[in-house]
């Protein structure tokens, strides 16, 4: 993970070296700036050094974004978004039994991509987000099939804000836009010395969010 997210950093900044090509739709003459609505699914999971891909939990994501051209071929795109990550963790002990913790965190995010347009139909962006927990539950999905709420975890035993980086490409099509992007947080979610972040081991966000977004 870590490496494909410097190996999108370092396109973005060698692109910035050559001939970027503008954005626009077919009924365009200039440049003008663009808001949308997008929607996706996360791929995310929880990391301390390394990120175990079997520990990957399916979540959602949908909001808002504004794309606004500074220059021919750049644009910033600040974003107003819900994202739904975590992780699944898996048990087995004597006292517990088998079974498979489920950790869904609820985020309100603010992401700003710096967009460079590589081609007229793709691009390549990149930037910071920061992010505020709005709500958590932890699912105890035990393997005899029934489901608890582990009611000694919910938001407030978890840190408020996260804030990471993000790198990603995307494909418009007139106003429609597909794209992909990993998302590589920078802050312990669990708060230190609780129960959180004694179950977590003092773990960051990490997640691949793919979306398609409506521009108008």
């Amino acid at each position: 993970m870590k490496k494909v997210l410097f190996l999108l950093m370092a396109s973005v900044v060698t692109v910035l070296t050559v001939n970027a090509q503008e954005q626009q739709t077919a009924g365009e003459a200039t440049l003008s700036p663009k808001f949308g609505i997008k929607a996706g699914i996360n791929l995310s999971n929880l990391y301390v050094d390394e990120v175990e891909d079997e520990n990957m939990k399916l979540g959602l994501n949908a909001g808002f974004y504004a794309k606004l051209p500074i220059t021919r071929g750049f644009s910033l795109q600040p974003e107003l978004i819900y994202s739904n990550k975590g992780a699944k963790l898996r048990y087995d002990n004597f006292v517990l039994g088998e079974g498979e913790y489920r950790f869904n965190l609820h985020y309100v995010e603010l992401p700003v991509m710096a967009v460079i347009n590589v081609l007229p139909n793709f691009n390549i962006h990149a930037g910071p987000y920061v992010s505020f927990l709005a709500g958590a539950d932890i699912k105890d999905m035990n393997d005899d099939g029934s489901i608890e709420n582990v009611r000694d975890l919910n938001a407030d035993n978890f840190n408020r804000f996260d804030f990471g980086v993000s790198a990603g490409l995307g494909f418009d099509i007139q106003n429609i836009t597909l794209g992909a992007r990993y998302n590589y947080g920078l802050t312990e979610i669990g708060k230190s010395g609780s129960l959180s972040g004694q179950l977590t081991r003092d773990a960051k966000n990490s997640a691949i969010s793919v979306y398609i977004g409506f521009g108008f």
